[in-house]
């Protein structure tokens, strides 16, 4: 199992049918044995920072949380049967596990194994907590069987990332239910069930954040900006970004100078 973070940039990770890129934003959460394929187009160096965990360590933090104290007294070591499968979606960087994974980063170098040791069973604890959280999310989803529930879950989150990551292109409804391997119809309900908000919604926000984003700290005009968000009009771009900021691109640049 692993933990995917990325500074001074972003990496496109390939996943099955999915996309997620990974950036200062976000973490990525990928469990042990899966395979993808990473690619990082940038003209600046992009530093990474990912955790391996050896095969049964967070299964075991696990137990060790789980199991009463007589049963760790007579098992100490007693091996963990059931594997953490952990929802592989892009995790927004939170007060929750973010924390040790930036102290981790900070401090690695010149460290003992030991204190990197405690660093990672802190970290696989908190992870486990964001699992837990992430999992309550799942009963937003109007289906009887739990399992049911979690693979939906799984798959609208891959969707969802799709569409994150491919946000300067031009997406379709029909793109992101194929990353998601669910029909058009059932990836937009079910995308509304979780997000409160449809993926033409979500894909427009995200251009919209990404425009104000270069448009605050880069020196590209408004219309190099308008295309490299994603937005092939710049009447209408215009029209969104003054309803979502409340101020013209223009102004928004005029604000930083």
């Amino acid at each position: 199992m692993s933990i995917k973070t990325f500074f001074g940039g972003r990496a496109q990770y390939k996943v099955g049918n999915g996309c997620h890129a990974v950036d200062e934003a976000s973490y990525l959460v990928l469990n042990e044995g899966q395979t993808y394929a990473i690619d990082i187009e940038s003209r600046q160096p992009v530093e990474s920072f990912c955790l391996f965990f050896a095969p049964g360590f967070v299964e075991e933090v696990r137990r060790s949380l789980l199991a009463g104290p007589g049963r760790l007294l007579d098992q100490p070591e007693g091996a963990e049967t059931v594997p953490v499968r952990f929802f592989e979606k892009n995790y927004a960087h939170d007060d929750v596990l973010s924390p040790a994974l930036l102290r981790l980063r900070a401090g690695c170098r010149g460290r003992d194994t030991g204190w990197i040791e405690d660093q990672l069973h802190d970290i696989a604890e908190r992870l486990l907590r964001v699992h837990r959280f992430v999992w309550q999310e799942t009963a937003r989803l109007n289906s009887v069987r739990p399992s049911t529930r979690e693979e939906l879950y799984r798959r609208v989150c891959r969707g969802r990332d799709y569409a994150d990551a491919m946000f300067a292109d031009p997406v379709t409804l029909a793109d992101m239910a194929r990353a998601a391997c669910l029909s058009p119809n059932h990836f937009l309900r079910t995308f509304r069930q979780v997000f409160h908000q449809t993926p033409h919604q979500f894909l427009r926000n995200r251009r919209l954040d990404e425009a104000r984003h270069l448009l605050v700290r880069g020196d590209l005009s408004v219309t190099d900006v308008c295309l490299a968000a994603g937005f092939e009009s710049l009447g209408s771009f215009s029209t969104l970004f003054r309803s979502r900021f409340g101020v013209a691109p223009s102004e928004c640049r005029g604000q930083k100078r």
